[in-house]
Order: structure tokens, then C-alpha cells, then sequence
């Protein structure tokens, strides 16, 4: 077949032995440093997803996607609800209530984050349920101040089902002291553990409950959940619904709560991705060191070439060709071994774990007892076209000195 020469004598130099076994080696060394750059940024990345599915599972499935309030509370929360369900992209809507205060027992106390909500309906908006390690839903029965705590709450305060603590909650009050506390008595009835830090920041009370505790009206409640299809539109779908609603309702969604977590999250992808970029920038570093010294070792074959006829730009493009079939070689052998370890990482680790006998994770420190991986190609490919751009550039000036190659002085010491 056919070939441009440029390309042949680029491949042939590629393929051929040199005499200079250093420079061989430099090029082998740049093939496989490469390829480990593409390799470690692929799996690290997987791993970084892998991390963040399972923050965005357990932690937007424990807190509302979306949330109307009533100013000062809702007298008819399943109207409401009726108007939010209207909306395409709202799933489901369920009473709810959130206070804050501190939880008191045997003299320690912790801040608390309290839901109320309605035992029975929130399986439609939450994955709670699923997380119970001791205890039901539905042991939150109304008028018993029932409490589910998290696993980390229980274990620090060393609560079990059964046992009472104190809820301190501040009361606006029309004396001249301002705010001051006061004191619920709380019965615990269940224990959950959804592996994040909402273990030690959550607890849940019937929302019945949360309304007398917030001095409502009976049958009030402050505030309808949603549930949406797509919780990314949860700023719009707010904003919608307290457009149509008018005045007397405010929304909130999960952006305002938990958005500087999720923006940190994806920041810290951005500058690991970054740092690990600079070992495919070492490795490309390489292939211009390896270039250089071939472009010395072959003068003669330079000379040689340009008397018999050959361009600057014929001889530009035969380094060219060799830096670019390294850099193409290293990506292809990264990239695939790459896709292969994040595929199967879980698994080395736990390979790892039985053969050394040590915990990498453990689920008391990480909220995680294994290593999760999600491989987006989006991400490999940005990661082999980042390496092959890089691999690209570094042909550049090599290939450039080659082409300024003088015949006269390159065969004068031959």
C-alpha cells in the first residue's frame, strides 16, 4: 500500500534499532509514562464519580429536592399539593416540617436538623426507609414525640431504641429576655444510617408533631416536599410554583442547602483532573527529549534525505510522525488499561484487602465500605484527547530543529 515517505521513514524509525540503546530506552520510558498518566487520571476520575453518585443518592434522597412554605404555615397542605402535582416534572408531594435545636442527654448536647414528616407517605419522596438499622417509619406515631436518629447521633450519645433525650428548640418570646429555649422530651423509636454525614446532622419526628412543637394550629403544617423527576430543575419548578401560588408561599430547593457541597465536589474533580494532567505533561516532556536526541543520532540520515531531494517540511514531518505514534501507542495502551482497572476496581481493592489483611475503607471513617467507580467516556475521551493533543505538541519543536538540519555540517565529521 501506498504510503506518503514522510510517514514510512517516521514508522520505519519508529519500529528500528538504535545505535544508541539510551535513547531507546528514554522513548520506552515516555510510551509507558504516558500511558500511566492516561491510566491513573481515567481510574482516579471513575473513582471521583463513583463518590459523587453515591453522595448525590443518599444525601438528595434524604433532603427535599424541593420544598413550598406557607407563611406562617399551610391550613391545607393537600391543596397545595394538588396545585404542585400539576407541574410535569414534580413526581410527588408530601407534608413536611424542618426546625432546628439541640439534642440534650445525660449533660452532652449536638445541633440537630429536624424533619417532620408523615411516616406513611414518605417512602414517595425519600429513601429512609431503606436505611433503617434499627426500628421503623412508622413507629413515628402522632402525639408520642417519637424521634429517628442517625447512626453516628446514637452512637455518640450511646442511644438506643427506647431511651429519651431532650429537644431544645429557641422560642421567639414577646419578654424583654428576647429568645429563650424551650424543652421537648423526645422518645427514640429508631436508628438510620445512610453512610454521610446527615447520620450525625438529621432526625426525624412526625409532622404532627414538629407542629405542635412549632406551636401551629391542628392540622396545620409548615411546608410541602417535592419530589422531582429531574431534581436539576428544582430552582425552576420552585420558582414556578411560587409564581402561580402568589404571595404567602415560600419555595426553597436542595441547591440552597446542599449546592456549596455539590460545587466543592465538582471543583475538587476539576483540579485532581488538573494535577494529574501534569504527568501526561511529563511524559510529553519525554517525547521531546527522545526526539531531540534522535534527531542528533540521525544527522547523517537527515543530510542524506535533503540532498537527495527531501523538503523541511518532508523532514518536519518524519519526527513528527515518531512522536505522534509513541504518544498514540502510550494513549491506546493507558486508555484501555484504564477503562479496565475503573471497571474492575472495586474488585482489585478487595483483592488487595484479602491479600494484605488491611482495610482500605472503612466504613466508620469514609461512609463508604467499598470503593466506588462510575467510568463516564465523556471523561476518557477528554483524557486521550488531552494526551494526544499534549503528545502532538511535543513533536513540534523537534521536528522543527530537524527540518533546519544544514547537509553540510551534518555530514562533515562523517
Amino acid at each position: 500500500m501506498f504510503r506518503p515517505l514522510s510517514v514510512f521513514i517516521g514508522l520505519r524509525y519508529t519500529r528500528a534499532k538504535r545505535r544508541n540503546h539510551f535513547i531507546s530506552f528514554i522513548s520506552l520510558t515516555s510510551m509507558i509514562g504516558l500511558a500511566m498518566g492516561v491510566l491513573a487520571m481515567i481510574v482516579v476520575l471513575s473513582v471521583m464519580n463513583g463518590f459523587h453518585r453515591e453522595m448525590s443518592s443518599r444525601i438528595l434522597g434524604m433532603v427535599p429536592h424541593a420544598s413550598i412554605a406557607g407563611v406562617p404555615a399551610l391550613d391545607d397542605w393537600q391543596a397545595l399539593a394538588k396545585v404542585a402535582l400539576e407541574e410535569p416534572q414534580v413526581e410527588a408531594a408530601v407534608p413536611f416540617a424542618e426546625l432546628e435545636g439541640m439534642l440534650s442527654y445525660r449533660g452532652a448536647m449536638q445541633p440537630i436538623q429536624l424533619h417532620g414528616i408523615d411516616p406513611q407517605l414518605e417512602p414517595k419522596v425519600s429513601i429512609i426507609g431503606e436505611h433503617m438499622v434499627q426500628g421503623r417509619l412508622s413507629d413515628l406515631r402522632e402525639g408520642e414525640f417519637g424521634v429517628v436518629i442517625g447512626e453516628i447521633t446514637a452512637r455518640r450519645f450511646q442511644l438506643r431504641v427506647g431511651d429519651k433525650l431532650a429537644l431544645i428548640v429557641p422560642e421567639v418570646s414577646s419578654v424583654p429576655g428576647g429568645i429563650t429555649p424551650r424543652m421537648q422530651r423526645l422518645n427514640v423509636v429508631g436508628v438510620f444510617k445512610v453512610g454521610a454525614d446527615l447520620d450525625s446532622s438529621l432526625a426525624l419526628i412526625n409532622v404532627a408533631d414538629a407542629a405542635q412543637i412549632q406551636r401551629l394550629q391542628p392540622g396545620q403544617v409548615q411546608s410541602v416536599r417535592l419530589k422531582l423527576t429531574d431534581l436539576y430543575q428544582a430552582p425552576q419548578v420552585g420558582a414556578a410554583l411560587a409564581a402561580k401560588l402568589g404571595d404567602g408561599y415560600r419555595a426553597s430547593n436542595w441547591t440552597l442547602t446542599q449546592g456549596s457541597l455539590f460545587s466543592a465536589m465538582k471543583m475538587e474533580k476539576t483540579m485532581i483532573g488538573l494535577l494529574l494532567l501534569l504527568i501526561v505533561a511529563v511524559a510529553a516532556f519525554n517525547i521531546i527529549a527522545t526526539l531531540i536526541m534522535v534527531v542528533a543520532d540521525k544527522g547523517a540520515d537527515i543530510a542524506i534525505l535533503r540532498t537527495l531531494g527531501a523538503t523541511p517540511r518532508q523532514i518536519m514531518a518524519v519526527f513528527m510522525v515518531q512522536g505522534t505514534v509513541i504518544g498514540v501507542i502510550g494513549t491506546v495502551i493507558g486508555g484501555v488499561l484504564g477503562i479496565l482497572a475503573a471497571l474492575n476496581v472495586s474488585q482489585l481493592v478487595g483483592w488487595f484487602e484479602r491479600v494484605s489483611g488491611q482495610h482500605v475503607f472503612s466504613s466508620d471513617v469514609y461512609f463508604i465500605s467499598n470503593l466506588p467507580s462510575e467510568l463516564q467516556m465523556g471523561d476518557v475521551l477528554l483524557i486521550c484527547s488531552a494526551a494526544f493533543t499534549l503528545s502532538f505538541l511535543a513533536t513540534l519543536y523537534p521536528s522543527w530543529r530537524a527540518s533546519r538540519t544544514q547537509p553540510a555540517e551534518a555530514l562533515r565529521y562523517e
